[in-house]
């Protein structure tokens, strides 16, 4: 595959060990990624984890303001393919159709479920029990290609958002080197999508971080696990904002929803709309993450049983 010409779109560490094998396998002529952003409290301006992979490899870097407007350097280096994974934007329609072997896309989740910019935080925050990776062609719409391929992997109570883009990162990379002869030979697979399954993974908003406390113990729980460890959910007890980072579902049915209803050695029981969910693992606006059980001991004073969380 070192003579199939390749050019990669790509932005965060998501992405990183399938270029890496992009560079290995094939020959990346250009690789395109979003334009460096400030980042952080101190506001640095920073690359793109692709771009600094890219850098040291010596591969030229792209990186236009809006794709459809600013595509000509790709249709100049003459590409055999374009590959993406979560690069950010959506690509223009001479781009999927000027290269040999199209354009294809390395999606974390198993399409037709969960189209769109946050399939690993929703497929833990909605309960999923499954999740994947789809290596599919890239179409006009929002993920909708024809599928080539796919594999899954079964989605633990002990997963988070971590967890699980560790996992289907490099599952991304495999499959896709194991799809790849099938694409330049084509010998693949080409399953058009079923519309009535279709469910979506919008970008994460900061009001989606908010926990809410009206929904079962067992939605709270996916939600802190599906924002950990980014970007963090977050309450509000006693007038201060507190980041949630870990949690583990309770028993009891006493007390008032969205009130502290138990306090444990590891942890904070919060009343939810059926039961306690216990946090375990939390981070104090200014200060490091912590166990619940080490917040308790600058505690001991006070009386928590009763006080409402928001």
């Amino acid at each position: 595959m070192k003579d199939k010409r390749v050019v990669f779109m790509g932005t965060p560490e998501f992405s990183i060990p399938v270029l890496e094998m992009l560079i290995e396998k094939t020959n990346v002529v250009l690789v395109v990624t979003q334009k460096d952003a400030y980042v952080g409290r101190k506001h640095e301006l920073k690359m793109s984890p692709i771009k600094e992979i890219a850098l040291k490899n010596n591969i030229e870097v792209f990186t236009p303001t809006k794709i459809r407007e600013d595509y000509d350097r790709i249709l100049e280096v003459k590409p055999d393919i374009i590959i993406t994974c979560a690069y950010g934007q959506i690509i223009p329609k001479i781009l999927l159709d000027t290269p040999k072997y199209k354009a294809i896309n390395v999606h974390a989740s198993l399409l037709p479920k969960l189209r769109g910019g946050s399939p690993l935080h929703k497929c833990l925050i909605d309960g999923y029990q499954k999740t994947g990776i789809t290596i599919m062609y890239m179409a006009e719409g929002m993920d909708d290609g024809d599928i080539i391929k796919q594999k899954s992997i079964k989605i633990e109570d002990s997963d988070n958002v971590g967890t699980i883009h560790d996992k289907l990162s490099i599952m991304g990379r495999d499959l896709l080197l194991e799809t790849l002869p099938s694409i330049f030979n084509n010998t693949n697979d080409r399953i058009k999508q079923n519309e009535n399954e279709v469910t979506f993974a919008y970008n994460i908003k900061h009001e989606d971080e908010k926990l809410d406390f009206n929904k079962t113990a067992r939605e709270v729980f996916n939600q802190i696990r599906g924002m950990y460890p980014f970007p963090i959910s977050y309450m509000t007890l006693n007038d201060e904002i507190i980041k949630v980072c870990e949690s583990k579902i309770g028993e009891k049915t006493n007390g008032e929803v969205g009130t502290i209803s138990s306090i444990y050695k590891d942890g904070i029981g919060i009343k939810c709309s059926d039961k306690e969910i216990i946090i375990t693992k939390i981070k104090p606006s200014g200060k490091k993450e912590m166990l619940v059980k080490d917040y308790l001991n600058g505690k001991k004073n006070v009386n928590l049983i009763g006080v409402k969380v928001c």
